[in-house]
């Protein structure tokens, strides 16, 4: 059952130097026409950006559907050539009245919308929420789909029909809170300045620019910078809020909090540095546990016991940083023959300030692998990895081949640029199987794409990735950012001169994952970049290159260029049919692929086929048929 959890341990680890300036109006002309000086395609504001804008800023207000009615969107959609011309106009003299039409119908929906709740306060509607492809076509229906969001709630809450009525009571006020968090930000637009009205409006014209560019506040930058660089610093709690306040539900390990034992999930915050937690919001408490590391922070916590009773406790700890060990490289061990085949998950291509990075990880992955015995195959998992820095794509990708291109890069003016593994040797040079899934993005598809181009690799997954081939620029992970933002400045394209914009990697073979049946994917996206290709550069042309460091490529580098392999390509048939056999007689992936057919949109978990992980076995026995098929083949040449 999915959970609405507030996990938003970032507000607890980052804090600026200094509080982050107020946004105005005067902004926006200046932020977007840097992001237009960055971006591949667009350089300036254009008519139809303008009206993707208008559209991106109602459905980034309201993408359920639940506060607008059909009429009152429509009226923002369907600008005739003249009045797309104007809004342009008013762009350059910093005029957004136009948008400022559009805040105030939403206002004046928000209002609409608490009335509607309060009206519907204490029914206890017993039908369940639903998602809506649509706008509402009049108030009926509108108060219709508010209800079973109320239900929905309700359901995911666990909120019993039998419950009395003072219990109701805080479910709904947990409802309204939650709900008027993100509703307070366009109604403060009139109230409190300009900052909201400018964030939003950035928002919707950097998403308009394609589906990657994407314009952030301070509190989502924290969270992409955490999720990119896999630390942070803070406590180590994970929270969430319910009826009772917010309480405690998660710790995270090799945080103070867990390393202290004195804290346990459930644990419910009431005083923070001696102030009552009672009547503040969610926000606040945040902002009271936010702070630089190594300060004190004095936690008032109620627990409850084995007989409910009520205990009051008081914990001290000190920030501290935190490592996301369970987010970074993790390999295992699995005995075959007379050796061992290694199983390395890698959840993300990360990189710290601080020198720690994914390259790093894995080479120590593999160095362990090592230590364990002989290791005969590899199977690198990257099923759930959906990117990061493009350096460490390139790297890690370099870890598999001697010499050779790894990514070109192609820019907005035509700028060409070859990023290679030139560290003359293969860290690793056996069977290798890389797992995928309709969720591997980015530089988890550049790794992919590369050592499938080279041949030292096959896909198995799903039959495609997800089909990101852009290049990003951010200035989330800068300490002197004066705006954070993510631009989309490039293409890339592997060695093969493949690009995998729209149709990812294609799997050498089709082993279904959870994310089999959904609509998961680039081609999915409002605004994605078109899909075109290169040329192959399995010969390094050398062409963005001159002078001495040309010299140096030319006698060090090209040498030992990694030929093209093609012994895999040409055990291919053997090892599809092999695994098609063992796919078709194992009992347990029927019963897998038959939940796959009845997910009604949720992802399906452990089932009647059991706990294992069906696709890593398989991928294991696809790489006990390379090592075979290797032993065998006496024409099998490094």
């Amino acid at each position: 059952m999915r959970r609405l959890l507030m996990i938003l341990f970032f507000w607890l680890i980052c804090q600026l130097e200094a509080a982050p300036r107020a946004l105005k109006q005067g902004d926006i002309h200046k932020i977007m026409e840097e992001l237009f000086t960055f971006h591949v395609e667009y350089k300036e504001l254009t008519p139809l950006i303008v009206k993707r804008s208008f559209k991106v800023y109602i459905e980034q207000f309201d993408p359920a559907r639940i506060y607008l009615l059909n009429g009152e969107v429509n009226a923002f959609l369907e600008f005739n050539a003249d009045s797309l011309a104007s809004i342009i106009d008013k762009y350059h003299r910093n005029d957004f009245s136009d948008y400022q039409c559009l805040n105030q119908v939403i206002v004046n929906a928000i209002t609409r919308a608490r009335a509607i709740r309060q009206e519907i306060r204490g029914q206890k509607p017993l039908v369940v929420g639903e998602s809506y492809g649509f706008y509402a076509k009049n108030l009926f229906q509108l108060k219709e789909r508010i209800a079973n969001q109320y239900a929905h709630f309700l359901k995911e809450e666990g909120f019993e029909v039998s419950m009395s009525d003072p219990m109701e009571d805080k479910f709904f006020h947990l409802w309204e809170k939650r709900l008027r968090r993100g509703e307070d930000s366009y109604l403060e637009q009139a109230q409190k300045g300009e900052h909201f009205a400018t964030l939003h409006l950035l928002k919707a014209l950097a998403k308009s620019l394609d589906a990657h560019t994407s314009y952030y506040s301070p509190e989502e930058a924290f969270e992409l910078r955490a999720a990119l660089e896999k630390q942070f610093e803070g406590l180590g709690v994970v929270l969430r809020e319910g009826v009772e306040g917010i309480s405690i539900v998660g710790l995270i390990q090799g945080g103070p909090a867990a390393k202290s034992q004195e804290i346990k999930e459930g644990d419910l915050i009431e005083m923070i540095n001696g102030i009552p937690m009672k009547d503040c919001s969610y926000e606040e408490v945040l902002e009271l546990l936010k702070g630089r590391s190594g300060v004190e922070v004095v936690l008032g916590l109620k627990r409850r016991g084995a007989l409910h009773e009520e205990n009051r406790i008081e914990v001290r700890l000190k920030r501290d940083k935190i490592v996301m060990q369970e987010q970074r490289v993790q390999c295992s061990v699995f005995p075959f023959a007379d050796g061992i085949i290694g199983q390395i998950n890698l959840p993300s291509f990360y990189e710290a300030a601080d020198g720690s990075s994914c390259e790093k990880d894995l080479k120590k992955a593999v160095h362990y692998l090592n230590s364990q015995g002989k290791v005969l195959g590899l199977v690198m998992d990257l099923r759930e990895n959906s990117g990061g820095f493009l350096n460490q794509a390139v790297k890690v990708g370099g870890l598999f081949i001697t010499n050779g291109v790894v990514v070109i890069s192609k820019y907005a003016e035509g700028e060409v640029q070859y990023l290679r593994a030139i560290d003359g040797r293969a860290t690793y040079a056996g069977p290798l199987v890389i797992l995928t899934s309709k969720a591997s993005a980015s530089a988890a598809e550049i790794v992919a794409q590369a050592l499938q181009d080279y041949g030292v690799a096959l896909i198995v997954g799903d039959e495609r990735t997800y089909g990101k081939g852009s290049i990003q620029y951010q200035t989330v992970t800068e300490n002197n950012a004066k705006a954070y933002f993510k631009v989309t400045v490039g293409r890339y394209y592997t060695v093969s001169g493949k690009s995998t914009q729209i149709e990812g990697v294609q799997a050498d073979i089709h082993v279904p994952t959870a994310y089999a049946p959904f609509r998961i994917g680039e081609r999915f996206l409002d605004y994605p970049l078109p899909r075109d290709q290169m040329f192959p550069v399995f010969v390094d042309p050398l062409s963005d290159l001159e002078g001495p460091n040309k010299e140096w490529f030319q006698k060090h580098y090209l040498p030992y260029l990694h030929k093209k392999e093609s012994f895999w390509h040409k055990m291919l048939p053997t090892l599809q049919k092999d695994s098609s056999y063992r796919l078709a007689h194992d009992k347990n992936f029927s019963l897998y692929m038959q939940s796959l057919e009845k997910t009604d949109g949720l992802i399906p978990k452990e089932g009647e086929w059991g706990t294992e992980d069906l696709q890593m076995k398989e991928a294991l026995q696809i790489v006990q048929d390379m090592i075979l098929l290797q032993a065998e083949s006496s024409q099998f040449v490094r």
